[in-house]
């Protein structure tokens, strides 16, 4: 069986290419061929030896991901689905913005979460990518861009890890595709500009910070632990306070002075002016030191049997002014792709689900507070 090049950081093709008897140097002119312009044919590896591209033939592919469908929305956002096997697809999306192109991309076959509002999360967990199905996917849209535009400069400046799946639980296949797209032999992306997503998975976030510290959004919701509970599972085994506190310890690492917070608006549920100003409370309180933090509001993306309502766009800007009084930086996100089921929260694919779920989705929510 041939080994797939896009499962190797750089540190780990150098380990491959040495233990077949190849010289350190070699396995850098292979990295960049295969990152950084995006070539999978080791025949046109024009710098590599004859006999060694005879070797990687033999031994060696760059296997992207098979497409599925692909999804143009009138914003110019684009959502592809992938196949990963065994009946199981992802979902990856592109938004194009003046200024700069982000690239979300999925780190598992549906999530074990749980999260009450995301479409992805009802679908159950089915298994964890490998480091060469979350490469794949930059790999893909960054050739396919490049082509479909006609350039040879960059297209994808940004990339966040929130698509389908919780990043940190699926740790040993993330680093090192944070590693591929941040090294400049391969993507060349800055720390500030790679955002990992986590619903809270605490002792992760302190080894990320340690081993790949890139910027941190992290998936709030609530203002309590009652309601955070119900919203966000994960709370039961990791609290508020466990998970501010990881928060801080973060920052000591963090390419970012700050935490990004974000909070999806569900009408009735925690968007009223009592939920503002606990999270005020929460951020700043009377007897801390303020935690550096901005906040990103997200309308609601309604999906099928959710049982939620978006909160009104008056409701929103209420919300966030009362944040925004308090001195604390709030955006409200722009909706992207809704029309072809690309925007925050709605990512299925196609998931075999391996969890009991044991009708816990169906639940109803009824905490105010």
């Amino acid at each position: 069986m041939k080994t797939n090049l896009l499962d190797f950081d750089l540190d780990g093709l150098v380990a491959w290419c040495l233990a077949q008897g190849e010289k350190k140097f070699r396995a850098v002119q292979l990295f960049r061929w295969i990152h950084h312009k995006g070539v999978s044919d080791f025949a046109q590896m024009s710098d590599l030896a004859q006999s060694l591209r005879t070797k990687l033939q033999a031994s060696a592919d760059i296997v992207s991901l098979p497409v599925v469908s692909r999804h143009d929305s009138a914003d110019g956002t684009i959502k592809w689905m992938f196949d990963v096997g065994q009946g199981n697809a992802i979902e990856t999306v592109f938004i194009p913005e003046t200024d700069r192109g982000t690239l979300c991309i999925s780190s598992q076959a549906g999530c074990a979460v749980g999260c009450t509002f995301c479409s992805t999360g009802a679908q159950g967990f089915s298994r964890n990518l490998t480091t060469a199905e979350i490469i794949a996917q930059l790999w893909f849209a960054e050739r396919t861009l490049r082509q479909e535009r006609g350039v040879d400069e960059r297209v994808i400046s940004n990339v966040v890890m929130m698509g389908m799946g919780e990043p940190l639980q699926n740790y040993a296949a993330l680093v090192p595709a944070l590693k591929t797209m941040l090294d400049d032999h391969g993507y060349g992306l800055s720390r500030r500009r790679v955002t990992v997503s986590t619903s809270g998975v605490v002792p992760m976030m302190e080894r990320l910070g340690l081993d790949c510290p890139v910027a941190l959004a992290v998936s709030l919701h609530a203002p309590s632990d009652a309601l955070r509970d119900v919203l966000v599972p994960l709370n039961i085994k990791y609290p508020l306070t466990e998970l501010l506190q990881a928060c801080r310890d973060y920052l000591d690492h963090a390419p970012r002075d700050f935490i990004t917070f974000e909070y999806c608006m569900l009408d009735g549920v925690n968007d009223t002016d009592i939920h503002a100003n606990a999270l005020v409370e929460l951020v700043r309180p009377r007897n801390a030191e303020p935690l550096p933090c901005k906040f990103n509001l997200i309308p609601f993306n309604p999906y099928p049997a959710s049982g939620l309502t978006r909160s009104s766009p008056e409701r929103v800007k209420a919300f966030a002014a009362i944040l925004s009084e308090a001195g604390i930086v709030t955006t409200i996100r722009k909706t992207r792709g809704d029309d072809i089921a690309a925007a925050c929260g709605q990512l299925a694919g196609e998931v075999q689900d391996r969890t009991d779920v044991s009708g816990r989705r169906a639940k109803t929510i009824r905490i105010h507070a």
